[in-house]
């Protein structure tokens, strides 16, 4: 999943306004501000790794420069994967104070014993603020909410496909599709399961034969199994495909360029990124100021809309237009249709399901 972040990440819907925003320099470099790290409790400058990208763009537009001018304290960004940083905090030497990923990577980097504890009464914004449980580990913060969902080319299929059940159905909707490969992020298993009749709130723990039997009904039928985030878009554009799982966002910018292109909230898979503190980190101080100021419905709001993913807090979405609304998974409409993947599931049994799924695709 990791590794393919900055691949999800779709241009932003103000990428004009964007234009001055902090450039990326590459992995493990820093990409903003050179002012030296200082020492001591007065440190006016916090180092966060993130993914990069046009997600940096966004997050230094809606979070990090307002933080700056509110607070004093400069954020600059570098794009450590969390294998560096795990490497650090074993070597007792944390190169940065604050990070943002996934809460699957951080459920893996617990494991590790390589983040601190997060004190959520240390946090303002999050007391009565609604925010899901499952967003609020005890090692991390989630913050925004990004999903994998239906796409379909209108022009392609008679009837809307409204459920993954209709994605399967390959004769009442005929036409080559596309899912998502074990090589690029967690497979489909869910999908699968939904298609096979298994309830929202009954998906966990996944039925792992019983998705693998799904997902071989439905083979024969898939023209490719995607392993990069842009891919699955290119196939439905090219009209190679008429269906597909993909990225959120990804649909948006094909609706934009004219394309007879629509998507399907319904069965939605959400996945939450999210800040964490890595273990010996010497500027927490300034990193819970951050987390507190970007769980601010206003800064949450600010962000969701230059970057299609959904606010974790449920005022933000009160400061937000129906348009932006509609493209986002915790839109309250959008909430009722899909889920949240189980982090603490997967794990625990993602390599295992991983090293099936590759088993399975070269039977």
């Amino acid at each position: 999943m990791e590794a393919n972040r900055i691949g999800r990440r779709t241009v932003l819907r103000t990428a004009g306004a964007l234009a001055a925003a902090t450039a990326v320099t590459g992995c493990g470099t820093l990409m903003g501000n050179s002012e030296s790290r200082g020492s001591g409790g007065g440190k006016k400058r916090l180092v966060v790794s993130n993914s990069g990208g046009t997600y940096n763009d966004a997050l230094t537009k809606a979070i990090y420069e307002p933080f700056a001018k509110e607070t004093g304290i400069t954020v600059t960004t570098v794009n450590y994967q969390s294998a560096q940083i795990i490497a650090q905090v074993k070597q007792g030497r944390p190169q940065v104070d604050l990070m943002d990923n996934s809460l699957l990577i951080f459920q893996k980097m617990v494991g590790q014993e390589c983040l601190e504890p997060i004190d959520h009464d240390r946090l303002k914004s999050i007391k009565g603020a609604g925010i899901a449980e499952h967003n609020l580990p005890e090692h991390a913060v989630g913050k925004n909410v990004w999903a994998s969902l239906m796409a379909y080319r209108t022009d392609s299929l008679k009837r809307v496909p409204k459920s993954w059940a209709d994605f399967w159905n390959t004769d009442a909707f005929s036409g080559p599709r596309s899912l998502q490969s074990a090589e690029v992020d967690l497979p489909e298993l869910e999908f699968a399961l939904l298609a096979d009749g298994v309830p929202l709130d009954k998906l966990y723990p996944l039925d792992v034969d019983r998705a693998f039997k799904a997902m071989s009904r439905i083979r024969g039928d898939v023209k490719k199994f995607w392993n990069t985030g842009a891919l699955p878009a290119v196939l439905l554009g090219r009209k190679e495909v008429v269906a597909t799982s993909l990225w959120g966002g990804r649909a948006d910018e094909l609706i934009k360029q004219g394309q007879p292109v629509a998507y399907q909230w319904n069965g939605a898979r959400r996945m939450t990124n999210g800040w964490g503190i890595p273990k010996g980190a010497d500027n927490t101080d300034a990193a819970y100021k951050l987390i507190d100021f970007s769980l601010r419905p206003e800064v949450q709001a600010a962000f969701a809309k230059l970057f299609p993913h959904g606010p974790v807090v449920p005022a933000a979405t009160k400061l937000l237009s129906d348009d932006v609304l509609a493209t986002l998974p915790t839109s309250p409409q959008n909430l009722k249709t899909g889920f949240d993947a189980d982090v603490a599931w997967w794990e625990k049994n993602r390599d295992a399901v991983t090293k099936r799924w590759q088993e399975w695709a070269d039977a």
